[in-house]
């Protein structure tokens, strides 16, 4: 029995430690990460901890997922910190390997998720959810999961991997964790570290649309209608730069115009402050 936090970085230290757990029958969960933890990764921990014997989590800033333009260089980090934080939130095991041990090579596989990916996030991040695939895809490989543990915040991140999951009959369940929310709204992210006073003053307009979205929805108004007001709203505040609002079915990402009846949609938003890019979303039953 594991009385404390394990950490390893190498792929055969995690492969002989899971083998060994689960030679003892034990259910394995994963919280993949890339660091820089919150109370939103120790959610996916408490989750994990409820349903297994053995909670693994990684550690991985992946390079693959990062576009030339993006913040891959400064995206923050704190080892450290992490390790306490993930220590006293019940993990097991903590896999922090170097990108040296991950990609030792030039890749010349990649996993790619075609349809869920080429809306949203995907229409400008263009590669980026290859990389999310495919690293998800090496994780499952070496930790070998019963259940893998995804945050709603990155909604369209749990539909690819769970279409990855279906098409390719991994055996792991995707089991998607609620979205948490600093006092204000604000959904958490490690991000959220880059934004100015102003910037993050101005970012609660996201939740506050959300939570508008719902109340129109509740109310019977037209999708289109509600799309529009949201940008609206959002269009007034000064630093915002919008990069997308819209509301699709959920979660195969289809374009939706009107009502079905038990029509499970999302409505997603992504929007720019100062350098720092914010995603959040409303899954709801219309």
């Amino acid at each position: 029995m594991i009385l404390t936090m394990q950490q390893f970085s190498t792929i055969p230290e995690m492969r002989a430690h899971v083998k060994e757990a689960r030679r003892q029958g034990k259910k394995i969960g994963i919280v993949p990460t890339m660091g820089f933890l919150h109370a939103g990764h120790l959610s996916l921990v408490k989750a994990a901890r409820e349903k297994c014997d053995l909670v693994v989590m990684s550690i991985f800033v992946n390079p693959l997922q990062f576009g030339p333009n993006e913040d891959f260089a400064r995206y923050p980090r704190d080892i450290e910190r992490d390790r306490e934080l993930a220590a006293s939130a019940g993990v097991d095991l903590l896999f922090t390997p170097e990108v040296s041990e991950m990609y030792p090579k030039t890749m010349l596989t990649n996993v790619s998720v075609s349809t869920v990916t080429e809306q949203l996030c995907g229409k400008s991040r263009h590669g980026h959810f290859d990389g999310v695939a495919t690293v998800v895809t090496k994780l499952f490989q070496i930790v070998q999961p019963d259940f893998a543990f995804f945050g709603q915040k990155d909604a369209q991140q749990v539909a690819v991997v769970a279409q990855m999951v279906f098409d390719l009959s991994m055996p792991v369940q995707i089991v998607p964790c609620p979205i948490v929310r600093e006092a204000d709204g604000l959904a958490l992210s490690s991000r959220n570290v880059y934004l100015s006073e102003q910037e993050r003053k101005e970012a609660l307009v996201l939740s506050r649309s959300l939570k508008q979205a719902e109340a129109w929805l509740e109310e019977g108004m037209a999708l289109g209608e509600v799309r529009e007001r949201m940008i609206r709203m959002i269009a007034e505040m000064p630093l915002a730069q919008i990069d997308y609002v819209e509301i699709l079915s959920y979660p195969d990402l289809a374009p939706v115009t009107e009502r079905t009846p038990d029509q499970t949609i999302i409505v997603a938003l992504a929007v720019q402050f100062g350098k720092t890019r914010l995603i959040d979303n409303l899954i709801a039953n219309i």
